[in-house]
């Protein structure tokens, strides 16, 4: 994991707010304050296309599982599906009351989820005519800071300071009270384990049926922003974003940090994405997004574009 920066773009978007690969890691997304979507390969520092339709800052984007569609969502309250070839809008959905702030798709892309700042989570059934919420989960007390699913759970986090795990197979919901608002929420790669980023400074380890508190990662800084963290691909190392500049890394077992990855000094980083085959990933702070991975791994056709 000691990684060095293979690229740098600058996005051209004001703030990104949000960083995410395909599937496959062979293209990114961007997400920003110009109200906009970028599709890159980061490889080659090449802008693909742009999408442009949402009123607002887009907070949050994701890829299908086919890297056929987008799908977004915005301050302006919208959920937005993309065709990815053609750059236009394929369906608008309008439920929340205020602005939507996280994304997430199930592993086949037929469920899009989004979390608001008026503390619903929706659930839109992608394939469906209508444009409704097929679901709206009403548990959180205040603001939808973050949201995950996995085959069978969806995992959202809330200001109040509550990450709450739904089971899909008997509607149950489970919930895990940190004690300050929670930033970041996300599995770990095996599935058995939670990692809650929160506003004082900590990312928690949690067993995933138990709750129970394993470990503690503390160095980094996240004062009032939301600020991502990441588990690697091969559950080793956890990454978190920091208003310091850099992203910091642990080693997941002893929680020692093991490195510091300098994206822009005292400028806030506030998105990451892991590369789902390889010790790779992308931070995003103010207008740039850096690519970090080793060289050696990197297939020569990705870095050279043939």
């Amino acid at each position: 994991m000691n990684l060095s920066c293979l690229s740098t773009i600058d996005c051209s978007q004001g703030a990104v707010r949000a960083v995410r690969f395909n599937v496959d890691g062979t293209y990114c997304l961007t997400c920003g304050a110009d109200k906009k979507i970028k599709l890159w390969n980061p490889y080659r520092h090449l802008m693909l296309k742009t999408y442009g339709g949402h009123a607002g800052e887009v907070l949050d984007v994701c890829a299908s599982c086919d890297s056929s569609q987008i799908v977004s969502c915005s301050a302006d309250k919208s959920v937005i599906v993309w065709d990815v070839s053609t750059g236009q809008p394929l369906k608008r959905y309008r439920g929340h009351a205020a602005g939507a702030t996280c994304l997430a798709l199930n592993e086949d892309s037929t469920i899009a989820i989004s979390g608001s700042l008026d503390n619903t989570l929706m659930c839109w059934d992608l394939r469906a005519r209508g444009d409704s919420a097929c679901q709206t989960l009403r548990e959180a007390k205040d603001c939808i800071s973050t949201v995950r699913i996995s085959d069978v759970e969806i995992l959202s986090g809330s200001v109040d300071g509550c990450a709450r795990r739904y089971d899909l197979r008997n509607g149950k919901c489970d919930e895990d009270f940190v004690g300050a608002s929670i930033t970041s929420a996300t599995f770990t790669r095996d599935g058995q384990c939670l990692l809650i980023g929160a506003a004082d400074n900590k990312l928690r380890l949690l067993d995933k049926n138990t709750g129970e508190l394993l470990l503690e990662y503390t160095g980094h800084k996240i004062d009032s922003f939301t600020i991502e963290s990441e588990v690697i691909t091969n559950d080793n190392y956890i990454l978190s974003g920091s208003v310091d500049g850099n992203v910091w890394c642990w080693d997941l077992v002893s929680g020692e940090v093991k490195y510091k990855y300098t994206h822009e000094r005292n400028k806030v980083v506030q998105s990451i994405s892991v590369h789902p085959k390889k010790d790779a990933f992308l931070s995003a702070s103010t207008n740039t997004i850096k690519l970090w991975g080793d060289a050696s791994e990197i297939p020569q056709e990705e870095q050279s574009g043939d």
